[in-house]
């Protein structure tokens, strides 16, 4: 039996139980992706994390428990924090090599930023099955990896309600779909949904604020924005437009420490 550490986070929130968990395995060499698939469905939440040394650098991969992710920002940034605050990394910058090229996080404090490439969404229609999903029409939709439906304030985020079993009918894989809105006491607050996954509604989606970022810049005249995910668990980004990148900051906890082990 061989066994491996495990480490289960909380990120983009100050608080336990906030924000998006993630677990974070860390390897000494790959395992096969069906081994992968079946470490995060044992795991049960949104995201697993599984990175490897490679160089000055770390391979870094993220799936949930119905597939690999190209993009995932809160697994991202609870593997900085595990390597930071766990393993004793002694850098304030690391550099993961993925899907989306290479990523870079920036340590100050406790404070986490995450370099991402900006996915400017462009306008698109949006398809009948989404639209017959949804208790109130949006009043422009766009799509980059996600679809982005745009509404009138924040209490009409707070509201919606997507019928699951119609969008169950479609697969989006591996994007979904933002709802957003002008925030209240924030520059914007968004929410996101996942067809046909075991988590429906993503608590805390780094990757789909690389296209709000820059949509919410423009309509704003900002560069540097506060932005909330309106879950029940709720998360706090910093967001910063910087042309074909997107800087995203948020804070992590740690949740559980510990091991399993495989044959």
């Amino acid at each position: 039996m061989k066994k491996i550490e495990l480490y289960q986070i909380d990120a983009f929130t100050d608080q336990l139980f906030g924000g998006n968990p993630a677990c974070v395995v860390p390897l000494e060499s790959r395992l096969p992706d069906s081994l992968l698939l079946k470490i995060t469905n044992e795991n049960a939440v949104p995201e697993t994390a599984f990175f490897v040394p490679e160089g000055e650098a770390f391979s870094l991969r993220w799936f949930t428990p119905e597939h690999e992710m190209d993009l995932c920002g809160h697994a991202t940034l609870a593997t900085a924090h595990v390597l930071k605050t766990l393993l004793n990394y002694p850098n304030d910058k690391i550099i993961f090599n993925s899907k989306s090229g290479p990523l870079e996080v920036k340590i100050v404090d406790e404070q986490y930023t995450l370099n991402f490439p900006s996915r400017k969404p462009e306008p698109a229609v949006l398809p009948e099955i989404i639209s017959k999903s949804l208790n109130k029409q949006p009043k422009e939709v766009l799509k980059s990896r996600d679809y982005m439906l745009v509404y009138d304030n924040e209490q009409d985020i707070r509201d919606l309600v997507p019928d699951r079993e119609i969008l169950n009918q479609i697969n989006l894989e591996p994007g979904g779909i933002i709802i957003t809105a002008k925030g209240d006491k924030v520059d914007f607050v968004s929410r996101f949904f996942v067809p046909q996954a075991s988590i429906f509604e993503d608590p805390v989606t780094g990757s789909a604020h690389c296209s709000l970022i820059p949509y919410w810049a423009e309509k704003l005249a900002k560069t540097e924005m506060s932005a909330l995910q309106l879950s029940d668990r709720i998360g706090k980004l910093q967001c910063i437009n910087a042309g074909d990148r997107v800087l995203i900051s948020g804070t992590a906890k740690t949740y559980s420490a510990g091991f399993f082990f495989i044959d």
